[in-house]
This record gives C-alpha cells, sequence and structure tokens, in this order.
C-alpha cells in the first residue's frame, strides 16, 4: 500500500465530486434565475444577467447552502457585533 489512495476511493470521490457538481449545476441555473430574488432583497429590483452570470459558479459550489436559505426563505445575514447592537438597543 505505501501510503497511496487506492483506485476505488479515488473513483469514489471523482463520483461523489461529479454528483455534487452536477446537482450544483442544476440547482444554481434555477437559483439564477428565481431564487437569487427571494434570498437577497438586493437583487429583487431587476438584477442583471452580467450578475446573474458572475455569481452562476459560486452558486454551484454552494449549493446546499443556498439551497438551505432558499427554502427557509431567509434573506440575509446581519452582522452582529457590539456597534450594531447598541445602535440596535437605543432604536
Amino acid at each position: 500500500m505505501g501510503g497511496h489512495v487506492p483506485t476505488q476511493w479515488a473513483e469514489v470521490l471523482v463520483a461523489f465530486l461529479q454528483g455534487y457538481l452536477l446537482l450544483g449545476l442544476v440547482f444554481a441555473l434555477a437559483f439564477v434565475t428565481r431564487g437569487v430574488a427571494k434570498v437577497d432583497p438586493a437583487a429583487q429590483g431587476g438584477s442583471t444577467w452580467g450578475f446573474r452570470l458572475l455569481i452562476l459558479p459560486a452558486s454551484v459550489a454552494l449549493w446546499p447552502l443556498l439551497a438551505w436559505r432558499w427554502l427557509r426563505r431567509a434573506g440575509p445575514t446581519t452582522e452582529s457585533n457590539a456597534h450594531r447592537d447598541a445602535a440596535r438597543s437605543r432604536s
């Protein structure tokens, strides 16, 4: 063996990555056409096709996270730090 990864494990890894990327591509095509406006309110008012093309690769790579946010209808995350918390408490 000598520390080499068996060929079967490499084949399983490649098959997993292919499946992940294929699912990601299918998801990303739906996400950039419909879902991005649900997850990011700033994209609702008419994000351009250039913007959608720009976020396509990241949508393929991060599809599980984006799918979760889209299904939950969660908007953008809000930063939480001492300054923002203090500002919110004064409002």
